[in-house]
């Protein structure tokens, strides 16, 4: 997959309040990684927004998580939004969202086709069991 996507670490997909939703098994994941009960993670790190758990933002903007200075501290740990990135569902479907995703983000090769980024990246959604299950307390940017 490094042909189309390579991780830089820069953190700008970290940044943003709302969108690192944590679905049923990237809760266990997460607490299983802090060595923490699901309930002290739920506690100490996220909020409900309606039926949805979400990470919290630190006050600097990014998530709880993410350190400007060493990245995410819980990569082995993290959820499955974050697993899937850039191959989110608008920028799958929508040519123009993967060009904005493609400027954006420094890891998202500038030289493929939209086409080839699809691909990839639904090979690597599949591969990777990273398609949603359950649309009421998943990210809607993982595709069903």
């Amino acid at each position: 997959m490094s042909s189309v996507f390579d991780c830089k670490m820069c953190g700008h997909c970290c940044e943003g309040k709302g969108g690192i939703v944590v679905g049923p098994k990237d809760l266990t994941r997460l607490a299983s990684y802090l060595h923490l009960s699901e309930e002290l993670v739920i506690e100490r790190y996220a909020e409900y927004s309606g039926s949805k758990l979400k990470l919290r933002n630190a006050d600097n903007g990014f998530c709880i998580f993410f350190a400007k200075d060493q990245g995410c501290q819980v990569h082995a740990g993290k959820p499955d939004i974050c697993r899937a990135w850039p191959f989110f569902r608008g920028n799958l479907i929508d040519a123009e969202s993967f060009a904005m995703a493609r400027e954006f983000c420094p890891g998202i090769n500038k030289e493929i086709s939209h086409q080839q980024f699809v691909e990839a990246g639904l090979t690597y959604l599949r591969e990777e069991n990273l398609l949603a299950h359950n649309a009421k307390q998943e990210a809607n940017a993982l595709l069903l």
